[in-house]
């Protein structure tokens, strides 16, 4: 048997608490370490009724699918698949710096939607919950916008559960996606001001993908003008990486891709680096309670 600190079992009953008192909910849910957590914990408070529900869009790869598949049924909550179509939005496809804004209001919109056609003849209320985190309240984050807006509960922000702690609740929980690395959408690795793309998106999953495949197993694909692929990877990785070009197969495979020019960023990976090219703003935290948002407690 595992030996787990009393901190742990204290913030797993305080997750569970919390969201026992919604009775109802439905979980935004990407099959990472942060929704799986509040999905294993929805689970565990035994509500009259609990879903998870995953977005398939040409923004999401398909082995993040997979994964959000095969760890709902880990979980055993249900799971519900929804198609979301933020690419036929023209604010989401110009991709200005609050491009995750219109993705998420199309995904809160969407699980909205779906849910009421399941429960909405028994007249009861659904509370959409997040993985958001504590720590993604200090980046920039319009998707926090979009759900303070349809009145989406964040309970990893609300409990002050930083990164480390919801690795650590997992690992309690017992999930095996515990130490898998935060995989936000493809559009995330679009520069600001390129326009999002089918074509763009498929660049950057096909990159991915083959870079998993020769042992990278964390990796970005920045897209940049000009069809530049900018590859970001942990330092302790950059030699592997100038290795697979010792033979020029990188660079021949990412043109194969669609891309023009393949550079290696030698600062090496940093979550959210796109972001320096834009003014950081003063976001609203994410709900708690509908009406009340985590800076408005007392």
């Amino acid at each position: 048997m595992v030996s787990v600190s009393r901190s742990i079992e204290q913030d797993a009953e305080s997750l569970v608490s919390l969201l026992r008192g919604y009775r109802r909910v439905a979980v935004a849910f990407s099959g990472g370490v942060d929704s799986s957590v509040v999905a294993a914990a929805c689970q565990k408070a035994n509500l009259d009724f609990a879903c998870a529900v995953t977005a398939q869009s040409p923004s999401v790869p398909a082995w993040q699918l997979e994964t959000a598949v095969a760890v709902a049924s880990e979980i055993g909550i249900s799971h519900r698949v929804v198609l979301t179509d933020e690419l036929e939005n023209s604010d989401y496809q110009r991709n200005d710096s609050n491009r995750c804004f219109y993705c998420k209001d199309t995904l809160y919109a969407s699980i909205t939607e779906l849910i009421n056609k399941v429960v909405d003849d028994q007249g009861h209320e659904v509370t959409v919950v997040s993985g958001t985190n504590h720590d993604d309240l200090g980046d920039h984050r319009p998707g926090i916008t979009a759900g303070n807006r349809r009145q989406v509960v964040a309970p990893l922000a609300t409990l002050e559960f930083g990164k480390s702690q919801v690795r650590g609740l997992a690992r309690y929980f017992g999930l095996s996606n515990h130490d898998l690395p935060a995989a936000p959408c493809l559009a995330s690795r679009i520069a600001y001001g390129v326009e999002v793309t089918h074509q763009r998106l498929r660049q950057i999953e096909q990159g991915e993908s083959w870079l998993r495949a020769q042992g990278v197993s964390e990796c970005r694909v920045r897209l940049h003008h000009d069809g530049l692929a900018r590859i970001e990877v942990p330092r302790n990785l950059l030699e592997s990486v100038l290795e697979l070009e010792s033979e020029g197969q990188l660079v021949n495979q990412f043109k194969q891709f669609g891309f023009n020019f393949v550079t290696l960023d030698l600062e090496g990976f940093q979550s959210g680096k796109l972001n320096r090219a834009i003014v950081p703003l003063e976001l609203p935290k994410p709900r708690t309670e509908k009406g009340m948002s985590i800076n408005e407690q007392g």
